[in-house]
């Protein structure tokens, strides 16, 4: 199994160079060369079996030899070992054919943490074997940084800097970046957007002095290693509801588009996914390119949804490289107009794009009034970004079974929950302690040059 560049300009790599890469030399995102589809029959075969099994059937043909098949088997055990639901990802029914998939039982109780913690186990078991040491640097909206935290804290192999929004991401997740006490991971406050620190992000990547001075490596759903760990719940979603032999459509949550693309590599995959709907914010910027074929940004707008405040959506470049037929040139020059303000999807390559998903946005007061309608109504407490799925999917909802993916713990947005039903959601017993801990972060300007001072005296201590 090999893995090639969205730009088309960077050498082919095996998963294992792939995973501790993370962005391509060229700018691009790496993606499998070829992708490998189960059979109606291997997908019948899941049913009934754990999602350890599931995850190691459906991730395995992706590995190709980096490694053994003990090796992986024994990773996705202590990955999801600390998950707090014996399903890891269990199903609830919401209405008729609409479901909710809760993603949320893991360390830092979000969706993150599926990816993440298999992520940090596979990273451990590649560097041991190798004795090599690796920077991780990853920016985040609110959950990745605090599962990348959890995930990697206390390893032997790794340092960590998670860039977050100063001030855009909640109380508790903040907390949960600034609270982690061992000395290699680093929370970094940084002066600006979710896209400001996702911008110096890539900027370090392409940065090769300073990449490989500290021997860069990324977290973000710009490595593929964490879209492919999130490609397994939509199997299990899909077979639990009946999948090979009935479609499934599912509506996902998203403002960096990792999530839904791994929805999309599951039906290329042979899942008989029926329609895979984008669900956004008011910073609705993969909803208004769906829509008009425009990919124009307009600046983020603050929201309760904070981990949705994007407007540069990383993945969405991965999804446009088969839109354009792999064309890597078509890519790039978009990618080169992106940064002059967007660019305009071609007819052709939006049609392919809407024969796979579709769109929605919902407003603020929308968002508010799903969370209070759904503890009425489904007697269940969403937190704002599942609500924004819930809220769009009611458009879609018919005789397809229809899953809606709750992204994270109500608890970790208990202001805007508190708002729209009266009631504040806890921490589970485990956090019930966040908020006496104490917390230890860096403030850092918007400045590639700055960010990467701190780095470096960080790793000389």
């Amino acid at each position: 199994m090999r893995y090639i560049s969205t730009r088309g300009q960077a050498p082919a790599l095996t998963f294992e160079e792939t995973m501790l890469t993370g962005l391509a030399r060229d700018g691009g995102l790496y993606v499998p060369e070829t992708l490998p589809r189960m059979t109606p029959a291997e997908i019948a075969a899941l049913a009934g079996l754990s999602y350890e099994e599931v995850a190691f059937r459906v991730m395995r043909p992706f590995l190709g030899d980096s490694f053994t098949d003990a090796e992986f088997g024994e990773c996705i055990t202590r990955a999801y070992a600390g998950f707090g639901h014996a399903a890891r990802a269990p199903l609830k029914q919401l209405q008729d054919n609409h479901f909710l998939l809760e993603l949320f039982h893991g360390p830092t109780l979000a969706f993150k943490d599926f990816a993440m913690q298999l992520i940090g186990q596979l990273f451990q078991t590649a560097l041991a074997r190798s004795g090599e040491r690796v920077t991780i640097v990853g920016a985040t909206s609110g959950d990745t940084g605090s599962a990348a935290m959890e995930a990697f804290r206390g390893l032997s192999n790794v340092d960590v800097f998670i860039l977050y929004p100063h001030g855009r991401v909640s109380d508790v997740q903040r907390r949960q970046m600034t609270t982690v006490a061992e000395a290699n991971a680093h929370a970094l406050a940084i002066d600006g957007t979710f896209d400001d620190a996702q911008a110096r992000l890539k900027d370090m990547f392409n940065d090769f002095t300073f990449r490989d001075e500290v021997r860069l490596a990324g977290v973000n759903s710009i490595n593929f290693a964490r879209v492919l760990a999130q490609v397994v719940y939509y199997f299990t979603a899909a077979v639990a509801l009946g999948a090979p032999h009935r479609k499934v459509s599912f509506t996902v949550p998203t403002g960096n588009f990792g999530d839904i693309f791994a929805g999309y590599l599951a039906k290329r995959m042979g899942l008989p996914i029926e329609r895979l709907v984008v669900a956004t914010n008011h910073n609705d910027i993969l909803h208004r390119a769906l829509s008009s074929g425009d990919y124009v940004t307009h600046g983020v707008t603050p929201s309760i949804s904070p981990s949705m405040d994007i407007q540069v959506s990383s993945n969405f470049e991965r999804v446009l490289f088969d839109a354009y037929g792999r064309d890597g040139v078509a890519v790039a020059q978009l990618m080169d107009e992106l940064r002059r303000g967007g660019f305009h999807i071609s007819q052709g390559a939006l049609e392919t794009l809407r024969a796979d998903f579709a769109s929605g946005r919902a407003s603020e007061a929308q968002t508010s009034a799903m969370i209070a309608r759904a503890r009425a109504e489904m007697g269940e407490l969403l937190c704002p970004h599942s609500a924004v799925g819930v809220h769009v999917a009611q458009d879609f909802l018919g005789t397809t079974p229809m899953v809606t993916l709750a992204t994270a713990h109500p608890a970790k947005f208990p202001d805007a929950v508190e708002a729209a039903t009266g009631l504040r959601p806890a921490l589970p017993p485990r956090m019930a302690d966040l908020f006496e801990r104490p917390e230890r972060m860096t403030r850092v300007p918007d400045d590639l040059t700055q960010i990467e001072t701190l780095i470096r005296e960080a790793l000389a201590k």
